[in-house]
């Protein structure tokens, strides 16, 4: 007897050793399909053998086609299908072990569908496998042969039918997994939720369906299976559920909201914190600050938590008593360094830079080697005039190589303050961070024609566009406005032009070309450009604008071109859209046009306001003709004054250029 066992145990493992083997054969093969229907003949032979001993191979089975190494010559299928973990603090043997054979009777009269839609010409499953109760090994394979060479629709549509069969969770999961990376998540719960009616004591299922019902929006369903988790297990952890759930717009939220209303979160934090969030944002912080003390009092130091409530106080409470709040969280906790960036956030909003200054130093004492600590203190040095401890902190940056070139853009920032420019040069060259350096070029630049040096400021261009050709037509715009700078504005629309044909669908270079054009002269290729511009972006402002300048330059009462400037100005400061400088810029052109039609009264009801809180070159000298068309000398001299002293006004200074331009 110890013999024929010790032969059975020795044939079961040379089939295993020799099913693993054919299983790496069967992945090489595929990149070679002259080998496909010997592997074909060779896998029905194994299954053949393999299937009179299905009890002791099904688990190997399934081992073998849900592992890694199944999958792993496919990035996508390495990714995870986000199937939330499933954790309850409640254990249930008889639940979560025997699930799927509890109401046998049910499952036995269940009628499974035994045959799958036949893809890719060949035959259907049903045709294949064994007449099993569970799932059929044969069936499992090749559903993950099929998926590893892409075929997803067949392996899902496989994996599916076996999943309803008995003891097979594990299929369930995996076809589960391959549904939210092939289908719909609407799709995805309706599966998940046909398999949980068959099964409907298995508790994880019950997870996985409030998870997908919250992703598909079913937020009716959702709440009906959370109520049911919260009956089983009120202090179930519900966060891997809520995970990638969280609505975006105002109508799902409230919807949400409205199925957590009705299910008892007293006993479970991550609901309650759920619920305080939708109301925070629904601007009931006296509610919702109920409901984040719940959580707390089950996670007194969880950080997310703390913040959240902070949050919320902010809407009710004084500055003070949040400060306070946040501080004393972070005495407790002194190693959250989010608790720190925090409070020093919540400074800087209320402006209280000297004292989060003073934290942030704190803050770069304790974590010495936090790159993000280090960084924010040095701009909030710089922005504190402490620029010997930004250059200190700044220097220490430099030492990273992930932040080196940040460390040398606000390094010259600081010497520019400092009006060390050449130092100011040294750093800003230094730069080859891509979505730093044509800032940083662009202020050495500006360094050249401060001395007048127009020849290394072009030089500065030329190596930009040589060395990152990505940036070629922002340097031809800014080399076009140095040439217009020095009074070479027909050199600089030719160089815009000769950039122009290079790239024919740039907006910037078509927008600065366009700039140069004079608004009588070139009229029709002006308006072509700026039709074709708005056509291009018809919700940009900029070209609205300078569509509105062309229009009332050639027809001082043109509608089209008064309707456009109004409505510029007309957009509040709260609006996304709203831009200070543009409002400015409509001001100015509605002002010129009043000016033409010797309305200066308007223009003052324009612009007096705007040059008393910032004030331009441009701005003023239309203020200054207005009151001149008004007789207004006392006002005329007292404004002419104040353009001298700002712009040296009446003086070739190059700013009086750049200013008007």
């Amino acid at each position: 007897m110890a013999l024929q066992v010790s032969v059975s145990n020795e044939r079961i493992r040379l089939s295993m050793i020799f099913f693993g083997s054919l299983f790496q054969s069967q992945r090489r093969s595929q990149r070679a399909h002259d080998d496909q229907s010997r592997l074909r003949d060779l896998l029905h032979l194994v299954i053949e053998r393999l299937c009179q001993r299905y009890k002791l191979t099904l688990s190997l089975a399934i081992c073998l086609c849900l592992s890694a190494p199944a999958t792993a010559s496919h990035p996508d299928d390495a990714l995870e299908a986000n199937i939330p973990i499933v954790s309850i603090t409640r254990q249930n043997d008889d639940l979560t072990s025997n699930s799927a054979a509890v109401n046998a009777s049910v499952y036995k009269n269940a009628q499974p569908v035994e045959t799958t839609t036949n893809t890719n010409g060949l035959a259907s499953v049903g045709l294949w496998q064994p007449e099993f109760s569970e799932p059929s090994l044969y069936a499992l394979l090749d559903a993950e042969f099929a998926a590893d060479r892409g075929d997803k629709r067949r392996a899902l549509t496989i994996y599916k039918q076996q999943s309803f069969k008995e003891d097979a969770t594990a299929v369930f999961e995996r076809a589960l997994s391959l549904s939210l990376r092939t289908e719909r998540v609407e799709d995805s719960l309706q599966f998940a939720k046909s398999w949980q009616d068959q099964y409907p004591d298995h508790v994880p299922a019950w997870f996985y369906v409030a998870h997908l019902a919250l992703r598909a929006h079913d937020y009716l369903l959702a709440g009906e299976t959370l109520n049911r988790i919260l009956r089983y297990d009120p202090r179930a952890d519900l966060s891997e559920i809520l995970i990638g759930i969280y609505p975006n717009n105002d109508e799902d939220k409230r919807e949400l909201l409205a199925a957590l209303q009705p299910l008892d979160s007293e006993q479970n934090a991550s609901l309650s914190v759920l619920k305080a969030g939708l109301l925070y944002q629904f601007n009931e912080p006296e509610i919702a600050i109920v409901h984040i003390n719940r959580a707390l009092a089950r996670q007194p130091d969880y950080v997310p938590f703390i913040t959240l409530k902070a949050d919320i106080l902010r809407k009710i409470v004084t500055a003070e008593t949040v400060i306070n709040y946040v501080s004393q969280a972070r005495l407790r906790d002194p190693d959250s360094k989010s608790l720190y960036l925090y409070e020093i956030r919540y400074l800087l909003d209320l402006k209280q830079s000297q004292e989060a200054w003073q934290l942030l130093i704190e803050a770069h004492n304790r974590f010495s080697d936090d790159a993000e600590i280090t960084l924010l203190a040095a701009l909030v040095s710089l922005d504190n005039e402490k620029y010997a401890s930004a250059d200190q902190l700044l220097n220490v940056l430099a030492k990273s190589p992930a932040y080196l070139d940040q460390a040398y853009y606000y390094l010259g920032i600081s010497a520019e303050r400092q009006q060390r420019f050449e130092q100011a040069k040294y750093y800003l060259n230094g730069v080859m961070q891509e979505d730093l350096v044509l800032e940083a070029r662009r202020k050495v630049v500006a360094f050249e024609l401060l001395n007048d040096n127009v020849d290394a400021a072009i030089a500065t261009l030329e190596k930009l566009r040589k060395d990152f050709p990505v940036f070629a037509p922002d340097t031809f715009v800014l080399q076009a406005d140095i040439l217009w700078q020095q009074n070479d504005a027909a050199e600089a629309l030719r160089l815009l032009t000769r950039a122009a044909r290079k790239y024919p669908d740039n907006e910037a270079l078509l927008f600065a070309r366009a700039q140069l054009l004079d608004d009588q002269s070139d009229y029709i290729v002006k308006r072509t450009l700026l039709n074709h511009l708005q056509a291009l972006d018809p919700s940009n402002l900029s070209y609205q604008l300078s569509y509105a300048q062309l229009l009332l330059a050639n027809e001082r009462n043109s509608e089209q071109g008064l309707a456009l400037a109004q409505a510029i100005i007309q957009i509040h400061y709260d609006d996304p859209r709203y831009d200070n400088e543009l409002h400015l810029q409509a001001l100015n052109v509605l002002a010129s046009n009043a000016l033409a039609n010797k309305n200066y009264q308007q223009v003052i009801d324009y612009l007096q306001t705007p040059y008393d809180v910032l004030p331009t070159l441009r701005s003023g000298t239309l203020l200054l003709r207005a009151y001149q068309g008004l007789g207004n000398n006392e006002r005329v001299e007292t404004l002419l004054a104040d353009l001298q002293q700002r712009f040296s006004f009446g003086q070739h200074n190059i700013n009086d250029r750049i200013q008007l331009y």
